[in-house]
C-alpha cells in the first residue's frame, strides 16, 4: 500500500478491519504515506497482538 495517500483515519480503518478479520498478510509497506503518529501507534499494535499474524510494518 505504498504510495497511496494513506493518513491517520486510513490507519485506523486499516487496523480495525485487521483486527477484526484476522488474515494471513505477513507484511504491509506503507511507504510514502502520511499516517502521523497515532496511524503508526494503532499498525504497530497489532504487532503485539497475538491474533494478528502481522511480523512486518514497513
Amino acid at each position: 500500500l505504498s504510495n497511496c495517500s494513506i493518513g491517520e483515519e486510513g490507519c485506523s480503518a486499516l487496523a480495525s478491519a485487521l483486527r477484526s478479520n484476522p488474515s494471513h498478510l505477513r507484511e504491509l509497506e506503507l511507504n510514502d504515506n502520511c499516517p502521523g503518529q497515532a496511524g503508526m501507534k494503532l499498525l504497530s499494535d497489532l504487532l503485539q497482538d497475538p491474533h494478528c499474524q502481522l511480523k512486518k510494518l514497513g
